[in-house]
């Protein structure tokens, strides 16, 4: 028996283009020698389809274009994810297509609802297996969730599955396939049988699918694993129901596998959204120069425009530094100084002001000028602005709104401080495209003379660890007080993460690389009392 998994990167709710797209890896499989393809989870409509799936127009689509699928495909054995609507209810479903027909339908039994996932909210929960034979061996059909708890697959397995077959949108944070093998090996150990585990791959919104689709024996062993981050129509070879080794693509390291994360969500948010290109300002500190480096690599230097834009402030290093990063990279650069605007401002608000000394008021207003000049230049050319901060700044509110939060895609949104610089350090040992001074410098805003972020913030390797307890691990200011820190730093990092939110709710989306990113994936309420427990 040989099968294909199709690992491919769809589109949410291009029917026709991810329709199109199992079409030609079907036939692809075929011609490899495959008799049986295998998708990922939603492969018609795309993951995670959200409100989408409450309009039944969009069912009836995705209905249509399943039939268009079965029919195109007549000669061999499709099994493929999709929403189905059963007597009233939306389902998470799975369909076996053969003879250009719908033969049989799985629907989802553990609906995941934590985290970024929600699905209780759309779909009704399946009760039964589903099992299949397919060149002699009976196949039993997961969904995804259903392989992170014990009770799907041993029902499979009592329904008399030979072999498990399973489809996933299973979105990346670091170390997620270590994970994934921990918990597949798991259910091959309680159920005896091999499984052939299909994963997604693509950015969708905040989300990226690493794809590292893999095949484990009945004895949990790797015997396959597809490539990270890259689309693939990969052979299985099957002796019966045990797997036969193939070719097993190595996981990327930690700041690799973060780097090409950050590319591919940046791409296909750009791409599938249909923007020209991106637009950022780069300010000779080492957050703008990570994000100029991904966006270079994630679309080419022909799609990225970068604009200095000083103030009295502004270190001549910190331009210099920006001009020859620009020029390495070979992306369109100008410079636009603010001292201009800023001096019109603060002359129409002399009045108002008068008697009151220089203080944040005058930093955010920098910060919104250089916002209003990137917005209308995005909107005179049709670029997304690229907005440049980090998790540890959108943390603790070390930004500003309408200011240097303006812009339609926060890439380093769920990036710390920390691991930015082991990012920049990543990609100059791919070569050299960041200045050193700009790695080694201290950074700091230059909104104020001789301004450096440590003035407002401790250091940031106390910082992000802080933050790492109380936002991803969600410890308590006592447990983290355990763990050593300082009360003050703690009860100062603490605060301003709760005081900030409102802020968040207002920045720009963008990739998820952490188990719990600020968006959809921690939903706290702007409005609460602070601090109710210590």
């Amino acid at each position: 028996m040989q099968l294909a998994i199709a690992q491919i990167n769809c589109t949410v709710a291009d029917l026709s283009g991810n329709t199109d797209k199992i079409i030609a890896c079907a036939r692809r499989a075929q011609h490899m020698g495959a008799s049986l393809l295998l998708t990922p989870e939603l492969a018609i409509s795309g993951y995670p389809p959200e409100d989408l799936l409450l309009r039944d127009d969009f069912l009836t689509a995705c209905a249509a274009a399943l039939a268009r699928l079965a029919a195109a495909v007549p000669e061999m054995t499709l099994l493929v994810g999709h929403p189905a609507r059963d007597n009233g209810l939306c389902y998470n479903a799975a369909s076996v297509l053969q003879g250009g027909e719908i033969v049989a339908t799985y629907y989802k039994q553990v609906l995941p609802n934590h985290s970024v996932f929600d699905e209780e909210r759309y779909f009704a929960k399946g009760d039964a297996p589903l099992v299949f034979t397919h060149a002699g061996v009976r196949c039993g059909v997961l969904i995804c969730a259903d392989v992170w708890e014990t009770g799907p697959a041993r029902l499979a397995k009592q329904a008399g599955a030979q072999l498990l077959l399973a489809l996933n949108a299973s979105p990346y944070h670091q170390d997620k396939q270590v994970t994934r093998h921990e918990v597949l090996a798991q259910r091959v150990q309680e159920t005896g049988l091999a499984v052939v585990y299909a994963n997604m791959v693509g950015g969708q919104d905040e989300l990226v699918f690493d794809g590292a689709s893999f095949v484990l024996d009945r004895s949990g062993e790797l015997m396959q694993q597809l490539p990270e981050y890259e689309e693939a129509v990969a052979l299985v070879r099957l002796q019966q129901a045990d797997p036969l080794p193939g070719e097993i693509g190595p996981l990327l390291p930690l700041p690799a596998s973060v780097y090409r994360a950050l590319c591919l969500g940046l791409h296909d948010y750009v791409s599938k959204n249909g923007f020209p290109g991106v637009v950022l300002g780069l300010s000779g500190g080492i957050d703008s120069a990570l994000t100029l480096a991904i966006a270079v690599d994630a679309l080419g230097a022909d799609k990225v425009r970068v604009v200095m834009m000083p103030s009295e402030f502004t270190a001549d290093i910190s331009i210099s530094d920006a001009r020859e990063m620009a020029q390495i990279l070979g992306v369109q650069y100008s410079e636009m100084a603010i001292k201009p605007l800023f001096e019109l401002f603060r002359a129409t608000l002399a009045e108002e002001f008068a008697g009151r000394p220089f203080d944040a008021t005058e930093e955010n207003l920098q910060a919104r000028i250089r916002g209003m000049l990137l917005m209308a230049l995005s909107n005179k050319f049709g670029s997304i602005v690229l907005t440049t901060g980090n998790k540890s700044e959108m943390a603790v509110g070390y930004s500003t709104l309408y200011g240097d939060m303006a812009g339609g895609f926060s890439l380093l949104k769920d990036v710390p401080k920390t691991l930015v610089y082991q990012l920049a350090d990543y990609r100059n040992q791919i070569a050299p495209v960041i200045p050193t001074r700009i790695i080694t410098r201290p950074p700091s805003a230059e909104l104020r003379p001789d301004q450096t972020d440590q003035d407002s913030l401790p250091p940031y390797e106390v910082l992000d660890a802080i933050m790492e307890a109380y936002v991803e691990d969600d410890s308590s200011r006592a447990e983290i007080r355990a763990q050593g820190f300082r009360e003050q730093d703690i009860a100062r990092v603490t605060g301003l993460i709760d005081r900030n939110e409102y802020k968040r709710r207002q920045a720009p989306v963008g990739v998820r690389i952490t188990h719990r990113g600020f968006g959809k994936d921690r939903r706290y309420p702007i409005t609460y009392k602070h601090h109710f427990a210590d």
